[in-house]
């Protein structure tokens, strides 16, 4: 009688994810919420200076920073949505609305803590390479040494992005 009432009560906690969910789904929001504004801020930001015919310097870095850095924000929201979505379908219940759309269409659709791992751990690749790209737009090279070395990190990306392509097709 004990141990059924144990077991009862522990597999009742599972129902704590119900937090990361939520929060996860919020966070996702926000985020989704702040990179909208940062682009409406960029669109103004250009739009004036154009209306203005103003040059200042750096103008089109600046705008294609502003961009990729709205761009970041929406790939950690993705991340976010699909960690939430993901814990969700683990721990609570899969969703019925996920299941009753095609194959091709079920991005959402996690059925093991290792697919939730691969979804989210090739969103974060591109979160880093989209910030690593919004890093090297400001930065300033002096000589041929300092462009091989970006050429180098560039090859270096885009070598580990065709591997992560090629694990996810297996």
């Amino acid at each position: 009688m004990l141990e059924k009432l144990f077991e009862s009560a522990m597999w009742q906690t599972r129902f704590l994810v119900i937090l990361a969910v939520i929060f996860g789904l919020i966070g996702a929001l926000v985020l989704f919420i702040v990179a909208s504004l940062d682009i409406y801020t960029v669109a103004k930001y250009a739009f004036v200076t154009i209306i203005e015919n103003v040059h200042p310097d750096n103008f089109h870095e600046d705008i294609v920073s502003g961009i990729i850095g709205a761009v970041d924000l929406y790939l950690i929201a993705v991340v976010l949505l699909i960690f939430s979505f993901g814990v969700y379908e683990l721990f609570i219940s899969p969703l019925k609305q996920i299941q009753q759309v095609e194959d091709d269409q079920r991005v959402l659709a996690i059925t093991s803590l290792d697919q939730l791992k691969d979804k989210i751990a090739k969103v974060i690749v591109m979160v880093l390479v989209v910030n690593f790209f919004q890093r090297v737009l400001h930065t300033k090279y002096d000589g041929a040494l300092e462009m091989l070395y970006f050429a180098l990190a560039v090859t270096a990306l885009s070598v580990g992005l065709y591997f992560l392509g090629k694990v996810g097709k297996n």
